[in-house]
Order: structure tokens, then sequence, then C-alpha cells
């Protein structure tokens, strides 16, 4: 059987699969989480040694080192799997719930039913998490998935479904509900691209280059984020104690992710009183400064000058662009050409310019006196996430549960018919 074989195989056992989730019930759908769950402690060793072949092998290929910190299952990473899927477990079943019921003149019920998408496919890079987050997500919302990870991530990829299908099959659930490719071919993503008659939605999660290939080359709607420059401004009231501490959080904890700070706008009230600052916290601690000309005299030893092409890029690394402006539209001014719809931040005391700036700035999420990191489906209490979408219809921010589902209309009558 070729690639092409292969993948309308897939489709047509996503499709048939999808078919028997969207009337399975919310128990089966629990227990097969709560199993998997248990599945994650109990072989902890054989994820472990499956990603450590993926490790070997990116060490061999000599891949960076944010792919790298991403492929990595840690401690942290997989505990995290594990409260996933009990969270999730415990959440309300959104398929079939009824949305806004209301009554027409003519005695007629109208309302709207949530149902699943239906098959989901996901193409992402390293992480691994994401193929346990997308699956249990997909799951409790009633869709079928498909899994293709990068080439880099195989093996463990491949451990985590197999424990994944050990769960449905225990909770009575059909197994094709989860599928991973079982090849590392490139041409299976542009077949699978190929499959709008079996895939509802593809989401697409990972670099810029993967996405707009997914976007150019999908026959069925794409979810996307292209990428994910963040900033954060620190107004003339903000509070200096605890801006440091938010600014290194959202640069430091994790460079390498989607919600990571990429530019500091800083409001020159306060650029001389906090820049100091913060070059003296971040630049021993590994951190480069890409600064404007007004900025620079303020950063010392771990700052250059600015280029163009350093507002608006996705370092992905221990780098921060850095900018002072002239008052609270400037920024604003400046995110809307620089952005990129992802995660935006204020640093203020002043509660009509935090209201202006939520109201204003467009991004799937603005946050007021807190980190960018955030932008994330556990920390917002989605319990997991598929992704992050910025591409506004049907979704706009961390995709959880109801986001991998629709609503369809529904009418309820007594024998009601069109005058």
């Amino acid at each position: 059987m070729d690639i092409r074989e292969q993948m309308i195989e897939m489709g047509k056992s996503a499709k048939a699969a999808a078919r028997e989730l969207a009337k399975a019930s919310g128990k089966a759908k629990q227990d097969a989480l709560l199993i998997l769950a248990g599945l994650l402690e109990s072989e902890q060793d054989a994820i472990a040694e499956a990603n450590k072949l993926d490790l070997d092998a990116a060490a061999e290929r000599g891949l960076d080192k944010a792919r790298v910190q991403r492929l990595t299952i840690s401690e942290k990473v997989l505990a995290s799997m594990i409260q996933g899927c009990r969270e999730v477990a415990a959440m309300a079943d959104p398929v079939g719930e009824i949305e806004s019921m209301i009554k027409r003149p003519n005695g007629m019920l109208v309302g709207r039913m949530r149902v699943p998408l239906g098959v989901v496919a996901m193409i992402y890079e390293s992480r691994p998490n994401a193929t346990v987050d997308a699956g249990i997500l997909c799951l409790k919302a009633g869709n079928a998935v498909i899994l293709r990870g990068g080439s880099e991530a195989f093996h463990s990829n491949k451990c985590l479904a197999g424990l994944m299908h050990r769960a449905l099959k225990e909770a009575g659930l059909p197994e094709a509900a989860v599928q991973v490719p079982p090849t590392t071919a490139r041409e299976a993503v542009a077949e699978m691209l190929k499959l709008a008659d079996y895939i509802d939605v593809v989401i697409p999660r990972g670099g810029e280059g993967l996405i707009r290939a997914v976007t150019e080359q999908a026959t069925m709607p794409v979810l996307k984020h292209y990428k994910g420059v963040c900033h954060l401004y620190a107004d003339d009231s903000c509070d200096l104690d605890k801006a440091l501490p938010i600014v290194e959080n959202a640069k430091m904890q994790y460079p390498s992710g989607c919600n990571a700070l990429e530019c500091l706008l800083v409001h020159k009230d306060v650029a001389e009183a906090l820049l100091p600052k913060v070059a003296g916290l971040l630049g021993p601690k590994g951190v480069k400064f890409k600064a404007c000309e007004r900025s620079l005299p303020l950063m010392g030893e771990f700052a250059e000058p600015a280029v163009d092409a350093d507002w608006g890029y996705e370092f992905l690394d221990l780098v921060l662009a850095v900018r002072v402006v002239d008052s609270l539209d400037e920024a604003m001014d400046f995110i809307d050409a620089h952005g990129s719809n992802h995660t935006e931040s204020i640093l203020s005391e002043n509660y009509e310019h935090c209201m202006r700036f939520i109201r204003e700035v467009d991004a799937s999420l603005v946050v007021a006196n807190a980190t960018t990191r955030f932008n994330d489906g556990g920390q917002l209490g989605l319990g997991a996430e598929i992704g992050i979408s910025t591409s506004k219809l049907h979704a706009y921010g961390p995709m959880g549960i109801k986001e991998l589902t629709s609503a369809k209309f529904v009418l309820l009558g007594e024998g009601q018919i069109r005058e």
C-alpha cells in the first residue's frame, strides 16, 4: 500500500470513528481519559525510552536548542500531560448541549446544539506533549483526530498514541479515534491535506514556514497562527516592582514558546527608571537586547542597536527588542503595525489606560498587569489546548473543548408550516 492509499484508509477510519464518538456517552469518554492518565503514570519508563531515541537522533542531526527543548518530555511535561487528562475528564461534556433556545411567534422552539467538528488533522513540529493534548481534547469534544507530528518526535508520538489506543479500547471506544501515520515521509502530509472528503479541519502548530505551507496546500479549512510576536507595554503609571518579575517571566520562563515576550515597549517617563533595572536583571542571565536609539544608552553592555527587521520578529530565544514610546496611543499603533494577533500585555496602574488597551488592541489574548505566558489553554482554565488560533473565524485564542465543537441549529415544532 503506497502513502496515498495509507492516508485515504486513515481518513476513512477516522470518519467512521468520528461517527461513533459523536454518539458516545460522556462517561465512556471520561473513562478513556482517566485510564490514559493512569497509563501515562505507569508507563513512564517506556515513554522516557522512546523520547530518548528521539533526543539522541536530534543530537546527531544538530537540532537547535529551541527544538530540542520542545522535544523533551521532562518530568514536568509528563506531569502536565497527566494533569491535563484528569482536568479534561472532569470538565462538562459540550456535545449535545443546547444553547440559546428561543420561542418564535408561531410557537416553534429554535436553539443551537453543540456538535463535534468531525475529523481533525493536527500537523505539528517537535512537542510530543501536543500529541496527548490534542488527543484528549478531540476525544472529549467527540472528534476523531489524525496526529502528524514532526519526524524528530516519531518514537515519542508512536509510544503516546499506543497508550491512547489502549485507553480507548478499554473504555469501549474505537481505537481509530486517534491515529498517527506510520511514516515520517513528507508525502504523507501532502496526501493528508487532499482528504477534504474525510477531514473536516486541519490545525498546524509550529514554525511560520510549516503553517504557511499547510495553509497553501490544504483543501479543508485551516485554524492557525503564523507566529507569536508578543509585546509588553510599560505605561507611565506602571508599578516598577511588579514590572520586573513580569518582564523576566515573559521573556525567560520559556523563550521558545509562542507566548514568550519578544518586544518591550516603555513609556518615556519611566524609561530611565525601568530599563537599567531590566538590563541589570536579564542581561547577566543571557538576554541580549535589540534597543532603539532612545533605549540604547539605558541598557548597558548587553544591548546593541536595533534594526528595522527586529521589530515584529519572533526571536524564540534570549533576545528582546526594546523601544521607548511617547504615549499609550503610540504603543498601540506600534503593536498594530508589528504584532501577530497572538498576545499583548500592558503594565499600568491607570484603569482607563488598561481598559483602552484591552478594548483596542487586537490579539487572541490581551493582558493587563500579568505575563504574556498566560496565553495557554491550561492556564486559562481550558484543561489543555490543541493550539492557539489567531485567524478569528470559528475560534480566537487557545482552542479547548468548546472550540473543538461547532453549533448547529435545531428546531422543535408541533406541526407548524410556513405560510
